[in-house]
């Protein structure tokens, strides 16, 4: 006689043979398990980022009310570095890690990477570093994933898709924006391809973890586009002037933050005594500056962007505050000061255009954002969400030239490259953007 575990086997392997002789029953059993874990997914990554979008909003407040909180940033960075080197262990890799696991890596992902991004990118804001918010969203929505897909004992296939659900609703959830959190994380692994397999998990991941963050009270800055030109030739040639300069401003962010990376380096040995260094150096551009608008996640600057009444270098000045942040080993993403740079270069750019600065403001917003990041579709899907559909074709014009005018860098080096934004230029396809640079 057949014991119970056995027909519970028996069941299951018929269930199996049927699936895979029916593609309906096949796909039927595959948006049921995604609705599940894509849910789960949505629920912790959702909750996580409406916790830290909660305590960014703290300490954001206690710096502005505090200023003597700016001459502790020093001892923060070397505190939170002291950390990650201690008791980090690969979560020091950050995004990347998330990527080369989705390739095929062999790492595993810790748990601790959510709850150590968290603290260190809240003591980042706390004491006044220029830094953003979507690495810090994009790797505890990651790391939860991975814990669930451990503990669910999924296979290889079902874990890189449960990662790609962690990338997404951690995306979606910390910026409002669901739709653009599901391309993201389709987008962001290989420049010029989508992964499609994950499309429908990573949609229900990210509009649960949007829904979630929402339900906890949690709301996002908006921001208007205001009157869109009517189209014509000629202002598609100015938005297109413009965008070269959008996609140039994210080589030129993507080049820096590299560069301070290997400064900070060669310089100190230990990353205690650069993030010490960093954060000395940014007090030091404080005093400099006389100004502390470069702090922080400069969302000041963006609606003086939108406004009009943003300072033609406040673009170069954000860009230089935030490398120097982020390459002294400051935790947080560099995603929100893109939006910072990419509008205040919009703001300057429209006196030149004389087009209205809100509008201009906009296509940078978007633009520069995804050239660093080299994810055009989701960053102008983002553009719809945040500004409407009036300026559609604009957005669609600056986010595809500022994503080829950034050429083949990006803020994730782990990217891997599908095919060359030009045939003209040589590269070896299929490896990443840190492998390319050392063969060019």
């Amino acid at each position: 006689m057949m014991n119970e575990p056995d027909k519970a086997s028996s069941r299951g392997r018929g269930l199996w043979n049927i699936a895979s002789k029916n593609i309906q029953i096949a796909l039927f059993i595959f948006i049921l398990k995604w609705i599940v874990l894509g849910g789960i997914v949505g629920i912790l990554a959702g909750s996580a980022s409406a916790l830290f979008l909660t305590g960014l909003e703290w300490a954001t407040g206690s710096r502005q009310s505090h200023a003597w909180l700016l001459y502790l940033l020093p001892l923060g960075g070397a505190l939170t570095s002291y950390i990650y080197t201690r008791y980090g262990k690969n979560s020091g890799k950050g995004n990347n890690l998330l990527l080369e696991t989705i390739q095929g890596g062999q790492e595993r992902i810790p748990l601790r990477m959510g709850p150590l991004v968290l603290g260190g990118t809240i003591l980042t804001h706390w004491f006044g570093g220029s830094a953003g918010r979507e690495g810090t969203a994009v790797q505890m929505g990651g790391s939860l994933a991975a814990g669930v897909g451990r503990l669910l004992k999924l296979d290889q296939v079902d874990t890189r898709i449960i990662l790609m659900c962690g990338i997404s609703s951690g995306f979606g959830s910390v910026f409002g924006t669901p739709l653009a959190g599901t391309v993201f994380a389709l987008e962001v692994l290989v420049i010029g391809m989508l992964r499609y397999e994950a499309l429908l998990p990573c949609f229900i991941a990210s509009f649960v973890g949007d829904r979630v963050t929402a339900a906890w009270g949690v709301h996002h800055v908006h921001f208007e586009m205001g009157a869109v030109p009517e189209l014509n030739v000629w202002i598609l040639l100015k938005v297109a002037a413009a965008s070269i300069a959008f996609g140039l401003a994210a080589l030129l962010f993507s080049e820096g933050t590299r560069l301070a990376k290997k400064m900070y380096t060669s310089w100190f040995k230990y990353p205690a005594t650069r993030s010490f260094a960093g954060g000395f150096i940014i007090i030091l551009l404080v005093f400099l500056f006389q100004t502390r608008d470069y702090l922080g996640l400069g969302i000041p600057l963006i609606q003086e962007a939108f406004a009009g009444d943003a300072a033609p270098l406040d673009f170069l000045w954000k860009l230089l505050f935030t490398v120097l942040t982020l390459g002294a080993g400051f935790l947080g993403g560099e995603v929100t000061p893109l939006f910072v740079i990419g509008s205040t270069l919009g703001a300057s750019l429209a006196g030149i255009m004389h087009e209205p600065a809100a509008f201009v403001a906009a296509l940078g917003f978007v633009a520069v954002f995804a050239g660093a990041a080299n994810t055009p579709l989701a960053c102008f899907i983002m553009g719809l969400e945040l500004f409407g559909f009036d300026g559609a074709v604009y957005l669609f014009i600056a986010c595809i030239i500022g994503y080829l005018f950034s050429g083949h860098t990006g803020i994730y080096t782990s990217q891997r490259i599908g095919a060359s934004k030009s045939k003209l230029w040589l590269l070896r396809e299929g490896e990443t953007l840190a492998a390319q640079r050392q063969f060019k």
